[in-house]
Parts: structure tokens; sequence; C-alpha cells
């Protein structure tokens, strides 16, 4: 797992439902220091989830465009990590 969220407004295409809830996943893991699920830890972890990604979805859509794009491509687009994922 990547250590910095990664910019997602301004690409292009813009950032995909995998990528927002990936970048979601990544913020929640950091504030909450559950690194792997258990039990007692699953339901409040994906429950927080999936209301960042939401808000940041609709962050996303209501930002302005940007002037330049991000300077990073996010890992989901990035070859060696999409074979990976879907080898895995």
């Amino acid at each position: 797992m990547c250590r910095n969220i990664t910019v997602l407004r301004g690409l292009e295409p813009p950032a995909t439902a995998e990528e927002v809830e990936a970048a979601a996943r990544q913020y929640v893991r950091k504030v909450s220091g559950v690194q792997s699920l258990s039990d007692a830890t699953r339901e409040p972890f994906e429950a927080a989830v999936a209301e960042v990604a939401a808000v940041t979805a609709r962050l996303l859509e209501e930002l302005p465009s940007r002037r330049k794009p991000p300077t990073t491509v996010p890992p989901l687009r990035r070859p060696e990590v999409r074979a990976r994922l879907d080898a895995g």
C-alpha cells in the first residue's frame, strides 16, 4: 500500500469509483491504524470507507476543473499495479 494518498482531482479520464474507494480505504487505514481487519474492526472500518468514498466522489464532482493535471499517475492506472491486482 502506498503511504501517500494520490491526487484524484483533474485526472483524464476522471477518477473511477475504484480509485475513489482505494483512496478512501488508504485514508481510513491511515487514520484508524487498522491494517488488517478482524471481526471487531470490519464493520466500522468498511462503513467509514463507504462514507469517505461517497464524500470524496461528491467533492470531486463539485470542485471546479484543475488548470494542470496531477503530477503523478494514480496507482490503479499503473500497468504493474493493474497486472498484480488482476493476477491476484
